[in-house]
């Protein structure tokens, strides 16, 4: 019996699985192979050019100055940008769950709605209004006297404007998520600590944010890992610039892959970006784990 139901099990998880083959374990491994040629346009033209260079474009990778700029904006806009939305997303949760909140179902949906829109047309949407001569932002600003700020213009303030845009954009997928372990926390704890005395601030320290530790936890990984995957924002919005103060690896990669077709460079800065987007998941892991949140 038992060796029957493995065997069903089997088949009903077969379609899955080679749905999951074809499409990501079949590329991936293509893409590990290219990562160890010199593919590029002449290559594409005829494999006769192809030759296996082993982990050269590692190495050229390590070397490159470019990629090391990409690395450290991607790391900014990660680890200035997940705290921010987690933060984002945990407050309108406390929102929406809150029994002050009396339109609840019109906050759920104007939170969740940039989830649902179109990430191009809204970057497009937030450049205008960030443009310094005839945005929506500055003209606001010079409505109380404050001179126009070249928000998108400058390499000091325009990767906090891509920041500031990715957490309106993604914090409601994260909300819906917070949404559920808040509910899921026990109401008899609430009327235990107010029949002791305490106070909405202390109930949020010592049982929600507590209890809500494996939530945060997840979402704060899943956050994490996306926006590792930066592209689309400073592709739309800024196009990497200025002075390459949005260049992302993501972006990097895309430039080297199919700007200048070296796609065996472009797959080996892929494995690089994966390889740290995996590192930094072990040590937020751990870190979960630490804390029993894991």
């Amino acid at each position: 019996m038992k060796s029957d139901q493995r065997i069903a099990g089997w088949i009903f998880v077969a379609p899955a699985l080679a749905v999951i083959s074809v499409f990501f374990l079949v590329p991936v491994i293509l893409a590990a192979g290219l990562s160890l040629t010199d593919f590029d346009l002449y290559a594409l033209g005829s494999l006769k050019n192809l030759q296996f260079v082993g982990l050269d474009n590692y190495v050229a990778v390590l070397r490159m100055g470019l990629f090391w700029r990409a690395l450290g904006n991607t790391l900014y806009f990660v680890v200035a940008g997940v705290p921010l939305s987690v933060a984002a997303a945990t407050g309108a949760a406390l929102l929406v769950h809150s029994r002050l909140a009396r339109w609840r179902g019109f906050f759920r949906l104007a939170l969740f709605t940039p989830v649902v829109t179109n990430l191009v047309a809204v970057a497009v949407i937030w450049k205008y209004l960030f443009e310094k001569r005839y945005g929506i932002v500055n003209y606001v600003m010079a409505l109380f006297g404050l001179h126009p700020i070249d928000w998108l213009g400058s390499p000091r303030l325009a990767m906090p404007t891509i920041i500031l845009f990715a957490t309106w954009k993604n914090f409601g997928y994260a909300m819906i998520i917070v949404l559920a372990g808040l509910q899921a926390i026990p109401e008899e704890l609430y009327e235990a600590a107010r029949l002791d005395g305490a106070g909405s601030w202390t109930q949020l320290r010592h049982i929600t944010l507590p209890l809500l530790g494996p939530t945060l936890m997840t979402v704060g990984l899943l956050t994490m890992v996306g926006y590792f995957q930066l592209f689309a924002e400073p592709y739309v919005i800024t196009e990497g610039g200025p002075l390459q103060s949005t260049l992302s690896v993501l972006y990097l990669m895309y430039n080297q892959g199919f700007d200048w077709w070296n796609l065996g460079l472009a797959s080996a800065i892929a494995f690089v970006l994966f390889s740290l987007t995996l590192a930094a998941t072990g040590v937020l892991v751990h870190a979960g784990r630490r804390r029993g949140w894991v």
